[in-house]
């Protein structure tokens, strides 16, 4: 039924909780998980430092998505990771045509404040846009409570 099953990920609670769920899927279904971090430059502005910032953006996100490589090949499941640049949402819709995803899975919820907020966002717009299901893996309410 799935093949390919794209995880955006922050590195949150939430979306480690819908990697887990993702992981699950593709054990069932011989999948493969494709965990996508990016990089929001648009949110981190033209100051004197941002490509420092946005460097250490990516690093985090290759951190992010060796991590959850790793935790899914663990449980037996074929996984790749990648990190990308631009407009999240958009970066998400572009990954799913460009890979042939058949399924997103993305949390409710990424970090706390208003990164929490702006993931949330992402979410609806993915949801919205998607030519491929998305499930969404609500957080949970101890990760919430931050």
């Amino acid at each position: 039924m799935y093949e390919d099953i794209l995880v955006p990920t922050d590195g949150s609670a939430g979306a480690e909780r819908a990697h887990d769920e993702a992981v699950d899927l593709a054990a069932e279904f011989g999948a493969t998980v494709h965990s996508l971090y990016v990089v929001d430059v648009s949110a981190i502005g033209p100051e004197s430092g941002a490509v420092d910032l946005a460097e250490s953006f990516e690093q985090m996100g290759e951190d992010t998505t060796d991590a959850a490589v790793a935790r899914a090949r663990d449980a037996g499941v074929d996984a790749v990771g990648s990190v990308t640049t631009g407009t999240p949402h958009r970066s998400i819709l572009d990954y799913v045509d460009e890979e042939g995803i058949d399924l997103v899975v993305m949390g409710t919820h990424g970090r706390t404040g208003i990164e929490r907020y702006l993931l949330g966002s992402v979410t609806e717009k993915v949801v919205r846009a998607a030519d491929v299901p998305v499930l969404t893996v609500r957080a949970s309410e101890d990760d919430t409570e931050e």
